[in-house]
């Protein structure tokens, strides 16, 4: 990679991190995600910064900031919701087991880099091997008793991390099943369901909303919507993400929001998009779950995030769920893993972590195909 791209790259990576940070300086996060406590911070490394989430165990945080949250509680949520009944049993007694191992092990006292807050963290190329050397003495120098995270790590998109961090020593964890889309324009061609959606965007009755068209009384709209799927519906693991955080967020340019207003002038349906390094996730997506399933309002808002992939020539990167519907329309199944460094800390937490890691590969992985996590 030539000298000044990878310069730009590293200039947009930086100036999305710094606006992160001071949206979440001191104790402001506290206000924008209502089940997030762990505190917020940066490091600097070769230019770059990569936000970091702090947690020392001390709350139950929503899985985004919380290894135990995410290895425990909400795999516990997913067997219940997914697994035949013996198999449910089965995997719940294993979970509640290793639950209290996870917590002897103080597997929540865990420094995430580059977390973002989001179900999906997007990365910078890596260089070379030397900036994570860096990233983990600068860690390690500064929370000395924690376990080093990286989150949101899948071998398609981020193999030169992957790669570098086995090297260090850390421990890979698969967490979930993601899928990619990296050819829409060949896609749509493809796949009759993703040219029926493209062309729900022209037919559809309510009335489309861009970026730039989201004003002040939207944003408690938004929230609500959100919570309507994410938390309601799904899981009370899931970050609430308030009204404000959505403005704050929106206002710096790290949440890029389309929505659809019914004839009264209602936010019915809305999808925020996170982007960065040629990357879009959507972390916020949030209808009203009221209205009729034949306005089709999910198809509504993914068809607007491939639209939007497709103007701007982005691999799209949608979080785990809707397996079904994302297979239908060229999406590529990728095991994503956290990745751990834990070579400093006490013996029971490095058994602990070992075990998980091995436990998550050769049963959570299948599992994950399986029902498609």
């Amino acid at each position: 990679m030539m000298l000044v791209e990878q310069n730009q790259i590293n200039h947009e990576f930086t100036s999305g991190a710094e606006k992160f940070a001071q949206i979440h300086a001191s104790d402001a996060h506290a206000v924008l995600i209502n089940n997030v406590h762990a505190d917020m911070d940066m490091l600097r490394v070769d230019g770059l910064v990569f936000p970091v989430t702090v947690n020392s165990g001390k709350f139950n945080d929503a899985w985004v900031c919380s290894p135990l949250t995410t290895y425990w509680r909400y795999a516990q949520e997913e067997m219940s919701r997914y697994a035949h009944v013996m198999g449910r049993f089965l995997f719940s007694s294993i979970c509640h087991v290793y639950g209290y191992l996870l917590k002897f092990a103080r597997i929540d006292k865990a420094v995430t880099i580059n977390n973002w807050a989001l179900s999906t963290n997007i990365y910078p190329a890596l260089a070379n091997e030397q900036v994570l050397i860096q990233v983990i003495a600068s860690a390690s120098a500064k929370w000395p008793d924690h376990g080093i995270w990286f989150r949101s790590l899948n071998k398609e998109l981020n193999a030169d991390w992957i790669t570098a961090l086995r090297e260090q020593g850390f421990t890979l964890i698969p967490s979930r099943q993601v899928y990619l889309f990296e050819d829409l324009k060949n896609g749509i061609r493809q796949h009759a369901n993703l040219q029926r959606d493209m062309h729900l965007l022209k037919s559809t009755e309510l009335s489309r909303v861009c970026n730039c068209e989201i004003r002040q009384q939207d944003y408690g709209r938004i929230a609500e919507l959100y919570k309507l799927l994410y938390l309601d519906k799904y899981s009370q693991l899931n970050p609430e993400y308030t009204a404000s955080f959505m403005q704050a967020w929106h206002a710096v340019g790290l949440l890029h929001f389309y929505g659809f207003k019914s004839a009264d002038g209602v936010l019915q349906a809305v999808v925020g998009l996170f982007q960065m390094q040629g990357v879009v996730t959507a972390p916020i997506v949030g209808y009203n779950t009221a209205l009729p399933r034949e306005l089709g309002l999910y198809r509504l808002l993914m068809a607007a995030v491939f639209e939007h992939a497709i103007k701007n020539n982005m691999i799209v990167n949608l979080s785990a769920g809707a397996a079904h519907f994302k297979r239908l329309r060229g999406g590529k199944p990728s095991i994503e893993y956290s990745a751990v460094w834990s070579v400093h800390l006490p013996m029971r937490t490095r058994i602990v972590i070992a075990c998980l890691g091995w436990l998550t590969t050769k049963i959570g992985i299948p599992v994950m195909k399986k029902y498609q996590l």
